[in-house]
C-alpha cells in the first residue's frame, strides 16, 4: 500500500514518475490542436482507437520494437491493465488454467482468477520463465514479461523465447506479452520482443505510455492476432466504446511529429542518472548487506537484504516511513508470500527466498532525493538490525 507521498523524504514506490519530466508544454499544444480540430459533429468512435494512433504505433512498434502488424492488429486501451482485463474476458472461462511467473505482476494475476481461472505458477531464473516446467502444465494462456520480469529484472533469452513460443504451438495457447516498460535499456542490448519472432502468431503483444509519459493518461494498446481483431473490437465497444478521444489524437501528434521518441530518449538519460545516482548510494551505504538484481533495464531495481530474514519486512517498512522513506517488500509479488528457506535452491535462489527483498522505484526521485532517502533507509536499517554503522 502506499504511503502518503508528500510526507516522505524519498518514495521508492515503483510504478511513480516524475512530474518534471512530463513534456508539458509539447502535450498542451497537442491538446488544443486536437481540441480546435474536432469534426463538427460529436459522435463515437472506432472502439479500436483513433485511425490516426493506430497508423502512429505501427510504425512506432516497426522502429522502436521490430513488430510488424497491420492497423487493424492495433487496439488503444485505457491502460495495460485493461488490456488484460479483455485478454482474461475473452481467453479464460472458469476452471481453466493459466500460467504465469513466479513471482509476478500481482495485478495481472488477480484479473485473470477473476475470471475463475486457476493459476499455475512456474519458476522465473536468469533466464526468465523456466519454458520446460510448462509442458505439464495444462494452461490455456500463458502471461509473461520477457523483456524486464516484473519484479526480478530478468531478460528471457532467445533459447526461451523460441522454447516459449514452441510451447504454445504445440498446445494451441496464447501467449500475453507484457512490454511494460521496454524503453529503458541501459546495461544490455535490446532483444526482440516475442511477437517480433517467427512463429508469434498466437502471441498478444501489451504496450503502454505509462512509463514513458504519465500513467495519469491511460493510455495503451495491445497488438492481437488477426484472428481475434472482430472480437477484441466487439469487447471493448462493449466495455466503454473507445478510449478518450482528444488523448489519442494528441498522442498520434507526438508520434507523428516525432516529439514522443525524443521525448522517450530525453526520460531515458534522466532514468539513466538516476539508477546510476542508487546503485551508487546503495554501495555507499550497504555495501555487501545488499545484493541488487535487474538493474539492466527498466525503472525499478529489487534489492535483497542478506541479514535480514521476510518476517522483518513489516518492522523495516514502519521504520524507514517513520525517518520519512518509502519502502515495498517483494513478498506481495509470489504466491507463497511466505518465502521458506529451501535447502535444495543454489547459492542465489537460497539467498533470494530466505532474506527480505524490496521493490525499488526510482523514476519520480531527484538524484539528490535518492542519495538522502538511502542515507536514512541506512539508519532505519540500523535500528531494525540494531547493527550499528553498517557502512
Amino acid at each position: 500500500m502506499r504511503v502518503a507521498s508528500e510526507k516522505l523524504v524519498a518514495d521508492f514506490r515503483y510504478g511513480d514518475m516524475s512530474a518534471s519530466d512530463f513534456p508539458t508544454l509539447a502535450w498542451r499544444k497537442a491538446m488544443n490542436d486536437a481540441a480546435l480540430g474536432r469534426p463538427p459533429k460529436l459522435s463515437y468512435g472506432d472502439p479500436c482507437g483513433s485511425i490516426r494512433l493506430r497508423s502512429a504505433l505501427q510504425g512506432y512498434l516497426w522502429r522502436a520494437r521490430s513488430i510488424r502488424c497491420e492497423v487493424g492488429e492495433i487496439v488503444v486501451v485505457n491502460g495495460s491493465q485493461q488490456g488484460l482485463d479483455l485478454c482474461a474476458r475473452l481467453l479464460l472461462d472458469e476452471g481453466d488454467g493459466f500460467a504465469i511467473e513466479e513471482p509476478c505482476y500481482p495485478m495481472a494475476r488477480s484479473v485473470f482468477e477473476m475470471t475463475g481461472a486457476i493459476a499455475a505458477p512456474v519458476e522465473v531464473d536468469a533466464e526468465g520463465i523456466r519454458a520446460d516446467l510448462l509442458a505439464d502444465v495444462g494452461a490455456r494462456l500463458a502471461y509473461v514479461t520477457p523483456s524486464h520480469q516484473f519484479p526480478l529484472g530478468s531478460v528471457m533469452s532467445i533459447g526461451r523465447r523460441q522454447q516459449l513460443l514452441g510451447w504454445a504451438k504445440e498446445k494451441r495457447a496464447y501467449i500475453v506479452e507484457d512490454d511494460y516498460d521496454s524503453e529503458y535499456r541501459f546495461d544490455m542490448n535490446p532483444i526482440p520482443p516475442l511477437r517480433a519472432l517467427g512463429g508469434a502468431s498466437n502471441v498478444i503483444y501489451i504496450g503502454t505510455v505509462s512509463k514513458t509519459l504519465s500513467p495519469l493518461l491511460r493510455i495503451g494498446y495491445v497488438v492481437v492476432p488477426r484472428e481475434l481483431q472482430e472480437v477484441f473490437a466487439h469487447a471493448k465497444r462493449l466495455t466503454d466504446r473507445h478510449a478518450p478521444s482528444l488523448e489519442q489524437e494528441a498522442l498520434a501528434t507526438l508520434m507523428e511529429t516525432g516529439a514522443y521518441e525524443s521525448h522517450v530518449r530525453k526520460a531515458r538519460r534522466q532514468n539513466a542518472r538516476r539508477r546510476a545516482a542508487l546503485l551508487d548510494a546503495l554501495q555507499t551505504e550497504f555495501r555487501d548487506l545488499v545484493r541488487v538484481e535487474g538493474a539492466e533495464a527498466g525503472l525499478h531495481v529489487v534489492v535483497w537484504f542478506r541479514d535480514m530474514p521476510p518476517s522483518m519486512a513489516a518492522s523495516f517498512i514502519d521504520k524507514a516511513a517513520a525517518l520519512g522513506v518509502g519502502i515495498y517488500s517483494i513478498s506481495p509479488h509470489y504466491f507463497d508470500q511466505t518465502l521458506d528457506f529451501d535447502q535444495t535452491l543454489d547459492f542465489d535462489q537460497t539467498l533470494d527466498r530466505s532474506c527480505l527483498g524490496l521493490v525499488m522505484g526510482y523514476a519520480s526521485l531527484t538524484e539528490s532525493q535518492i542519495h538522502r532517502g538511502l542515507k536514512l533507509l541506512r539508519r532505519a536499517y540500523e535500528e531494525a538490525t540494531g547493527c550499528g554503522d553498517v557502512a
